[in-house]
């Protein structure tokens, strides 16, 4: 059974986006590590490289607050309680993918996965609003631009 990080990422979206939705209409009872676990049987025998998703998934729950404020300034024009909850959700991995795990990913795969991300779960101009969003937030931050 190989790898798949494609799968896995698909698995955090779904996993952040519940848990997401079910805070913000004041769900007391939601459990990330419920949701995830639930999330993960779901596809047991297709994915073997749970501790990625595990780790993607509760990175960007523990540091949502910091990657809003990287991503904020990146887009002024959208703020990110004016986005779609997939479309934010989306740019969270992301973000946490470029600042936290690009010894395990290389900034174009997380960048590009998140594209991917967009077109299949997103509306019609998710993926290249993500694309800009995402390049020039790994711009900024690699002092390519100020």
């Amino acid at each position: 059974m190989a790898s798949n990080r494609h799968l896995g990422r698909i698995i955090a979206l779904q996993t952040l986006y519940e848990y997401d939705f079910r805070r913000r209409l004041g769900d007391d009872s939601v459990d990330l590590d419920e949701i995830l676990t639930r999330n993960l049987e779901r596809y047991d025998e297709k994915i073997d490289d749970k501790a990625f998703v595990k780790k993607l998934t509760r990175g960007v729950i523990k540091t949502a607050k910091e990657l809003d404020a990287q991503l904020a300034p990146v887009a002024p024009e959208w703020p990110l309680n004016q986005i779609a909850l997939i479309d934010h959700q989306i740019l969270r991995m992301a973000a946490y993918e470029l600042a936290n795990m690009t010894k395990l990913v290389p900034p174009k795969v997380a960048i590009n996965e998140a594209v991917e991300l967009a077109k299949s779960f997103g509306s019609e101009n998710s993926s290249r609003f993500v694309n800009g969003v995402l390049g020039t937030l790994w711009r900024q931050t690699n002092g390519e631009e100020k």
